[in-house]
Order: structure tokens, then C-alpha cells, then sequence
């Protein structure tokens, strides 16, 4: 087999910088990955799709009691606007979103510790808040270098209700608790715009079943403050080596290549491919994701969205072959979700990092965590794997999800919060 962890690594730094969702540095990334694989000889086209986005044009935070501060804070994007002058409310910290919690929260502007997922958020719409703020960062962070994300409060949220909502750093966070704040100005304006982000596509056709699909997938967008070197840059440049075998050893079955733009925003490239491809994913039999690799120090695993007797084969073919990779049935918070709640059976190939280093989400997430040789690791066992499938003289795995991982993959959209609340809507 053809392969060259020095190649891959040395890819992974032409591509290794910011490249947010919707973003010129997001194009020329899938311009740089279309190139790369025509180079190989493979058709290769770029389809954009359109994600919400939104120009924030004010964002503050400033305490008016018990002590006069404002504070630097980021909008969620696309939430509700307050008043030019902003809104002025008593400040709350819910440290649980605890039923009592929630009892004292109404109408008051409320900090939340950390990351703002659905089910907190339907918890304070439905307690009647005038905002909320969510905070970002480590207390160990240095002055200057605190990730202050700008997140967006995505449609999924917006079913329960529009917030006003801004993002502090934690330092300030604990300023405003340990000062004990309690009446404060929230301003915030934002305008929703529509942005154009891009999927990279690549087809080798079967020689034998070319109606047969299987679809390799990585994300190549990144955060902000982030170079996405191991998130996902890694992955990508994975897939491409993969690409390099199957241009050089025409595969049995037809064998796509995604690159998918803006999974970080919530999986808007996947989703946009599977609608615009949809009779494609019907012929698609199983979707191999890779998402997080290279670190020196980590370990490789395999989460498998399919049947209890796939994740037996894995794990056998794993330890027959001498890779050290830990195999589970689960799902995996990337884009092979979209595929799962079509009913593609998907394994998530990852190299996650030992604790301490390797990092994601922030400035830390560059090369030199990384190697050439962690990268020709991962590269060899999901060839290996992909390969044995692929040429398989009868495709052994049926396409169907079993109920147990459709359950995660559901509960994972909120499929079931959001329905019974636009149930109840409707009444």
C-alpha cells in the first residue's frame, strides 16, 4: 500500500490555519483539497451550500450594582436584539438550572456555567428569562490569550424561543459571582446574514459494483482561534492519502470522498450534502468518518454506528491485524450523524489525545502536538479496514441502523424534545 504519513503531514500545514465556516481561508482550503485530488487523477468538485450566519454590529456587558464595570463579551449570533441602549435586568448565576434555580431566574439576565446545549435552553425560555450569558475559557488562562468564542444560537434553539444571549471569559465570570453582581446593562446587535460554505466531492467508480457506495468523510473547517490542525485537518489529509490508494487500486465498489465544510457550526455540510445527494446516500452502504488524528501522544479508537456483529468484525479485524485500536458501538458527535439518521450504518475513526496533549477548540490545536508517524498510524488501520470491505466478494454489512443507536442518534438531534414541544405548540 501506498502510503506516506510525510506526504499527509506535509498537507496538513499547507491547510494549517483559521478557516471558519463561510470564510475565504474555508474556500481556499477545498480549493487546496480539489487540487490535491486531481492531482491523483480523481474528479473533484466543490459544492457550496448557503449557512446562517450573522454581522454583530454591539455587544456589551456592564454591571451598574453593586460596583460600576463593563466587560468584554461576544453576541450569540442570530439571537434576539435588546434595545439601542441594551437591556437592564437584575443578574442571576444558575449554577445547575435546578428546578429552584430556575424558580429565581425569571426576568433576571442569567449566567450559565459553560456551553448552553438544548435542554438548558428550553429550561430557561420556559422560566420566562430576559437573558443569559454562557462563559468560555479556563481560569488559568492568560491575559491576551482567552478564547472568546462568538457562537451562534442555532435554529434548533430558536424552536423554544429567541434570547438575547452573550458569551464572558470564565476569569470575568468569576469577577461577576465572587463581586456578587446584581443589576446589569446586556446590549446586543445583531443582523442575520447568509454566508456560502463548500463540500469538497470526490468519485472513484467501482470496476465491479459500481451502484454500491461507500463514503469517506472529514470535516476541514475549523473554530475560531484555531489552526484545526488535529480538528480536523488531521482527518482530512487521512482521507486524502486514502484517496491516493484507491486512484492507483480501482476499488470493486464506488467509493466517494467528502470533504465537508462547516461541521463545526453544527454539521451544515453533511446535511447539506445527504439533501443534495439524497439518491446517492440511498445507494450508499456505509460511511466511514474520520474526525481527530495525529497526536504523538494518543490512542486510536473506532465508534461504530451499526449492528452489534459489526462491531464484533471490527474489533476482531483490529486484533487480528495487530492494531491497537479500542473498538465501541456508539455514535459520534461529527458527520456521520446525518448518514446514521438515514439509516447508514458508519464507524468514526479518531486518534484521541492522552490527556494534556492534544487540544480542540482552541489556539492550542497545532502542529507540533502532531507527527508524520501518528498520522501514517491511523492512515494504515482505516486503509487496512476500508480496503477488506470495499473489495469484499459480498458486502457483509446490511444497511440499517439497529434501534438501540437510532435511540442516540435521536436523542442526539433532540428529536424528541423538539417534537413534543411543537406538539404542544400546535394545541
Amino acid at each position: 500500500m501506498d502510503l506516506n504519513g510525510t506526504r499527509a503531514f506535509s498537507l496538513l500545514e499547507k491547510i494549517g490555519y483559521i478557516r471558519t465556516s463561510g470564510t475565504p481561508e474555508e474556500l481556499k482550503t477545498a480549493e487546496i483539497l480539489k487540487a490535491e485530488a486531481e492531482s491523483c487523477g480523481v474528479d473533484t468538485v466543490i459544492e457550496p451550500f448557503e449557512v446562517e450566519d450573522a454581522d454583530i454590529t454591539a455587544a456589551t456587558l456592564t454591571v451598574l450594582a453593586p460596583y460600576e464595570k463593563t466587560y468584554a463579551v461576544t453576541a450569540y449570533k442570530c439571537a434576539e436584539n435588546t434595545a439601542t441602549d441594551g437591556l437592564v435586568a437584575d443578574f442571576y448565576y444558575a449554577e445547575n438550572l435546578s428546578d429552584a434555580d430556575l424558580a429565581a431566574a425569571k426576568g433576571k439576565i442569567v449566567l450559565v456555567n459553560g456551553y448552553l446545549r438544548l435542554i438548558p435552553y428550553q429550561k430557561l425560555c420556559a422560566a420566562g428569562v430576559a437573558g443569559f450569558i454562557t462563559m468560555s475559557g479556563s481560569l488559568l488562562d492568560k491575559e491576551g490569550e482567552a478564547d472568546l468564542f462568538t457562537r451562534t444560537l442555532r435554529d434548533k434553539l430558536r424552536t423554544f424561543g429567541t434570547l438575547p444571549g452573550a458569551n464572558i471569559a470564565v476569569a470575568d465570570a468569576f469577577e461577576l459571582v465572587a463581586k456578587k453582581a446584581a443589576k446589569v446593562r446586556l446590549t446586543l446587535q445583531n443582523t442575520p446574514v447568509t454566508r456560502t460554505s463548500h463540500n469538497v466531492i470526490a468519485t472513484i467508480a467501482g470496476t465491479k459494483y459500481p451502484d454500491e457506495i461507500i463514503t469517506f468523510g472529514a470535516h476541514f473547517d475549523s473554530v475560531p482561534f484555531s489552526t484545526g490542525v488535529y480538528d480536523n485537518g488531521a482527518g482530512s489529509v487521512i482521507n486524502m492519502e486514502i484517496l491516493r490508494h484507491f486512484a492507483q487500486n480501482p476499488p470493486l465498489r464506488t467509493v466517494k470522498f467528502c470533504w465537508f465544510g462547516s461541521e463545526e457550526i453544527g454539521l451544515c455540510g453533511s446535511n447539506a450534502y445527504v439533501k443534495a445527494h439524497a439518491d446517492e446516500v440511498q445507494k450508499t452502504r456505509f460511511m466511514i468518518n474520520v474526525d481527530v488524528a495525529g497526536p504523538v501522544l494518543g490512542y486510536d479508537v473506532a465508534k461504530v454506528t451499526g449492528e452489534a456483529a459489526l462491531v464484533s468484525f471490527t474489533d476482531y479485524f483490529m486484533k487480528t491485524n495487530g492494531y491497537t485500536v479500542t473498538v465501541t458501538q456508539d455514535i459520534y458527535s461529527s458527520d456521520s450523524i446525518p448518514f446514521a439518521e438515514l439509516g447508514v450504518p458508519a464507524i468514526n475513526f479518531c486518534r484521541d489525545g492522552a490527556e494534556g496533549a492534544a487540544f480542540i477548540h482552541c489556539r492550542h490545536d497545532v502542529l507540533q502536538y502532531l507527527s508524520a508517524d501518528a498520522l501514517q498510524k491511523t492512515i494504515t488501520h482505516v486503509l487496512a479496514y476500508a480496503s477488506t470491505l470495499i473489495n469484499a466478494a459480498a458486502f457483509p454489512i446490511e444497511r440499517k441502523i439497529p434501534e438501540e443507536m437510532t435511540a442516540k442518534v435521536d436523542q442526539y438531534l433532540y428529536k424528541k424534545e423538539i417534537s413534543a414541544y411543537l406538539e404542544k405548540e400546535k394545541k
